[in-house]
């Protein structure tokens, strides 16, 4: 027997962290890539935006996910959780899809519904939609095949993982980011995916003159997000000084009180883009509709 045994699953930690290394489904530890920015301790150095939910997968959900995600989901290789993207792995759409398309990347796709009408009205573009979750990218296969679309793919993933080191340089005509969790708790703020170290992210990906659209319906959120694409150099407001004053969203939350604390302030900055019209109503922006708050719709151009 070797002086030195290999300890067994239970007992493996990360060797640059400390902490015990993660598991997989049957209960094993996930191995550690060398040379991944897990093994140097890295990952997740910064809060990431979003919580675990539930994972299990049933029904038609998990049915649709046996069926059809070897095709649909894009194969990421891990370097220490489901939802991270080892560093030297690089997408090619050209390769997934088959062709040569402009590309869209929607973060956060939720359960599809946003992703899948696009990719259904613009069958000569091609669509990635990123999400964490497994549940949701579930149901956004199920609503590709229902709808026999072959423009569309699933990632399991971390936002800015993609954004750094899986999507090429300018490899991108339009990145989404539709109603974000908006982390409206003071001391969750950090949470919050649209900061000023995402707006270089986004920037790497789009090619020149393409757009970085975004959406919320939490008006501190819409400001942050203002904010950040106002103050990068990368890109430009082709709405700057638009709908300000009285005809500004931020104005008429700020007079309703429904999301923030009621001011008679008008907002005399403005730079709002009028609404997205590639992106369906979905149940949750009519859920935010009914409850009397206001949706703010973004649109940067990459410089």
């Amino acid at each position: 027997m070797s002086e030195n045994p290999v300890p067994e699953p239970s007992a493996r930690v990360n060797t640059s962290t400390g902490q015990p290394a993660p598991r997989t489904e049957d209960g094993s530890a996930r191995p550690v890539t060398p040379g991944s920015q897990a093994a140097e301790g890295t990952y997740r150095a910064q809060p990431v935006s979003f919580v675990r939910r539930g994972t299990r997968l049933q029904g038609r959900r998990q049915q649709a996910w046996d069926d059809h995600s070897d095709t649909l989901a894009v194969d990421v290789p891990r370097h220490i959780s489901d939802t991270s993207v080892h560093p030297e792995y690089v997408f090619s759409a050209a390769e997934e899809f088959g062709r040569t398309a402009p590309l869209v990347v929607e973060i956060g796709s939720g359960l599809g519904d946003a992703v899948v009408y696009a990719a259904k009205e613009n069958p000569a573009m091609d669509f990635l939609a990123v999400e964490v979750y497994t549940p949701g990218l579930a149901q956004t296969i199920q609503k590709i095949v229902a709808n026999k679309l072959t423009n569309v793919r699933v990632v399991q993933a971390n936002a800015p993982e993609v954004l750094s080191t899986m999507l090429p340089t300018g490899s991108v005509s339009q990145v989404w980011v539709f109603f974000p969790d908006p982390w409206h708790k003071t001391k969750h703020n950090k949470r919050r995916m649209v900061k000023d170290t995402f707006a270089p992210l986004v920037a790497r990906v789009l090619s020149p003159g393409g757009t970085w659209r975004l959406a919320t319906d939490w008006s501190t959120y819409a400001e942050q997000m203002r904010e950040v694409g106002t103050d990068s150099k990368e890109f430009t407001n082709p709405h700057d000084g638009e709908r300000k004053s009285a005809e500004s969203p931020l104005t008429q939350a700020r007079l309703s009180g429904v999301d923030c604390e009621q001011s008679n302030e008008p907002d005399d900055i403005g730079g709002w883009a009028p609404r997205f019209d590639g992106r369906v109503l979905t149940s949750f922006e009519n859920k935010a509709h009914k409850a009397g708050r206001v949706i703010f719709d973004l649109a940067f151009r990459r410089n």
